[in-house]
């Protein structure tokens, strides 16, 4: 029989030669690309097979200018976003030493060196978007910053990665429930701040699962480089989230909503990029020893409701994945407002790259396509 990661890592590679080509990204250095990808570096550090180096790098560099810098990208726009698909350029640098990947690296993180901050020193989500931090921003940057710092700076400034995890867990997290929200306003001045706390009103789904993805990523960044110092405190956040995000999986499909804590209300959604989000971070944690044996049926449970729910086949056999929320932020526009009626008000997608990217690295962290731990990338 053969394995969905094999049949989704087909799809990729056959539908999207070039991700960067498809209309939805118009040739933007956009971090959707980068989630994909992501996926991708997992089948070559199971397998060794040059296919997905190739591939990886192929897409890499047609966004790469003579003058060695990424088509699309501002340096000026301070944007977390745009850290993203810096994660693939060690894997790049590493295996060709070709310098046009570390001149990118260094750019990038010079960006993070310069990043506007809150007053407590957490990064803000973009330039345009003051004092502000967002779940989804430490996706975005962490995994990067802590593998620059462990591969070029001797691991100096650690703290710092720890940090931002840090401050975005208390300052979103809702003891109550255990949930975090989107989004939280350190100047409690946005018009989806809490004038309190300072937080955004909703838990949204795919928030959570960028931010699960961000704290298991970088603790294997943190156990490949045999650095353990930091791992405990994010293993306890992550413990905690889990929990919570247990607690609020649908009973009948084993998946999660739209907006996790409100299932019963008319409007709201099963929502596939979140829920692969969070299988893929709860089975990487329990290849890392994360999480214990403890969670395994859950986990499958979870993986089949995935399937079940999501997954659909078209004439070619290619796999498709439904209803994944297009886009959703906070500020900017009005309507961007954070109630429940903003975020299921956006386009329901198929096989939209965020959500596609983290049901690929879903599959491929439930199903292995070779030998575990072949490389270290």
């Amino acid at each position: 029989m053969t394995k969905l990661s094999n049949e989704v890592l087909q799809t990729v590679m056959e539908r999207y030669p070039i991700l960067a080509k498809e209309k939805d990204y118009q040739n933007k250095w956009s971090y959707d690309v980068g989630v994909v990808l992501q996926g991708i570096k997992e089948a070559y550090r199971q397998t060794g097979e040059s296919k997905y180096f190739n591939y990886i790098k192929e897409n890499i560099d047609y966004y790469i200018d003579e003058d060695n810098s990424p088509r699309g990208y501002h340096y000026e726009d301070m944007n977390l976003d745009n850290i993203n698909n810096g994660k693939l350029l060690f894997l790049l640098f590493q295996e060709t030493k070709e310098t046009k990947y570390k001149v990118i690296m260094d750019r990038l993180f010079d960006q993070l060196q310069q990043m506007p901050r809150t007053p407590e020193g957490g990064f803000w989500h973009k330039k345009i978007y003051p004092n502000q931090m967002w779940l989804d921003g430490l996706y975005m940057a962490e995994p990067f910053y802590a593998e620059y710092l462990l591969t070029f700076k001797n691991g100096e400034g650690l703290e710092d990665v720890i940090k931002q995890f840090r401050l975005c867990y208390e300052h979103t997290l809702d003891k109550q429930t255990g949930l975090l929200y989107h989004a939280w306003d350190s100047a409690k001045k946005q018009n989806w701040a809490d004038s309190e706390t300072g937080q955004s009103p909703h838990f949204w789904g795919r928030a959570m699962g960028w931010y699960l993805m961000a704290l298991v990523d970088t603790m294997e960044i943190f156990q490949d480089h045999e650095n353990k110092t930091y791992v405990e405190e994010l293993k306890k956040i992550f413990s905690n989230c889990c929990q919570a995000l247990a607690n609020v999986r649908d009973k009948q499909k084993h998946v999660w909503f739209q907006i996790l804590d409100l299932g019963d209300r008319t409007g709201n959604y099963l929502e596939a990029s979140a829920s692969s989000m969070i299988i893929a971070a709860m089975a990487k944690a329990q290849r890392l020893n994360i999480l214990s044996s403890d969670w395994d049926a859950f986990i499958k449970e979870s993986y089949q409701g995935l399937q079940d729910t999501f997954v659909t086949y078209t004439q070619e056999g290619w796999v498709d994945l439904n209803y994944t929320c297009e886009v959703a932020g906070l500020g900017g526009e009005s309507r961007r407002d954070g109630t429940f009626a903003y975020y299921i008000s956006e386009p329901i997608v198929t096989n939209d790259f965020k959500g596609y990217g983290a049901f690929l690295q879903a599959t491929l962290a439930m199903e292995p396509i070779g030998a575990k731990n072949i490389l270290k990338v």
